[in-house]
């Protein structure tokens, strides 16, 4: 029988066991590939999954993860062989092939991801260096990505990784190249706008010089067709006047003569200042003075 006085005891080996235990045994997932690091230095490697053991205390498991693993480093601004500058956000698809290498290059995922971001951005300006513009938006895009690819493998090989995949997840001009090249798209269009403007003005002076000659020559020809009716009827008008003034002479001289007060004395407060005598004031009197006297001279 337990009493009361032993089961501290054994209550305290139970979880000493327990510890030591816990301590010395881990377990190694199916995605999982592992260091069992005794003191900092790799004692043992494993890569298949399953329960395993260590010493305890002394001997830590470090895990690191065997699948493909993401890495997206920041926007790098690159200068290609055409000066073209382009601000490239990329992704990369990386694995970790050599747990051991990688645990005394890099030591963990995050100091691995600081590298590979720095040596992925150095080896696309190597790279892009070399091509144009119109190369990234062709399909020789592939073989500029697989060619920084292949660099970066060369560098990663000693830390035990290896680069599956970088691809170009956006490609865009800096945001100063981009004002610049709105300005001069707005300055273009400006340009094109203020000569269609010109060409319109052109065209519409053009098209107002033949309206004022055509209206020069219309009214020219209407002038000299009115002048040459006016003439006519001008000539028509003296032989009346001529063929009337043989008929009756003083009748005729009388008709004038009322033409000329007419134009000469127009509304009711026109005023001359002449003498009662005057010839022109000959028909003012008595009318029979001029007009029967001379009716009755043979």
């Amino acid at each position: 029988m337990i009493t009361p006085g032993r089961i501290v005891p054994w209550a305290i080996g139970a979880l000493v066991l327990l510890v030591v235990v816990s301590s010395t045994l881990f377990t190694v997932d199916q995605t999982e590939q592992a260091l069992v690091v005794r003191f900092g230095e790799v004692v043992r490697q494993i890569t298949k999954p399953g329960l395993n053991v260590k010493g305890p205390f002394i001997e830590d498991a470090v895990v690191f993860d065997n699948r493909i693993l993401n890495l997206d480093p920041p926007p790098a601004t690159l200068t290609l062989s055409d000066q073209k500058r382009l601000v490239i956000d990329a992704f990369t698809r990386w694995r970790i092939t050599d747990p051991l290498l990688f645990y005394k290059a890099l030591h963990t995922e995050e100091n691995a991801e600081t590298r590979l971001s720095n040596l992925i951005n150095g080896s696309m300006q190597d790279v892009m260096g070399k091509v144009t513009l119109p190369d990234l938006l062709t399909e020789k895009r592939d073989t500029v990505m697989h060619s920084v690819r292949d660099m970066v493998n060369g560098a990663v090989k000693p830390f035990g990784v290896t680069i599956v995949d970088i691809r170009i997840g956006q490609a865009i001009l800096p945001q100063q190249t981009l004002d610049s090249v709105y300005a001069r798209m707005a300055s273009e269009r400006k340009r094109e706008a203020a000569s269609y403007r010109a060409g319109g003005e052109q065209k519409s002076q053009e098209i107002r010089a033949k309206a004022d000659a055509e209206r020069t020559v219309i009214i020219s020809g209407a002038e000299k067709d009115s002048q040459d009716i006016r003439g006519a009827g001008d000539e028509k008008a003296i032989e009346i006047y001529a063929d009337a003034a043989k008929l009756d002479p003083d009748f005729y001289v009388f008709y004038r003569s009322l033409q000329a007060y007419r134009t000469a004395l127009p509304g009711d407060n026109t005023t001359y200042v002449l003498s009662p005598n005057s010839e022109f004031f000959r028909y003012f009197g008595d009318a029979s003075e001029h007009t029967g006297k001379s009716r009755a001279t043979p």
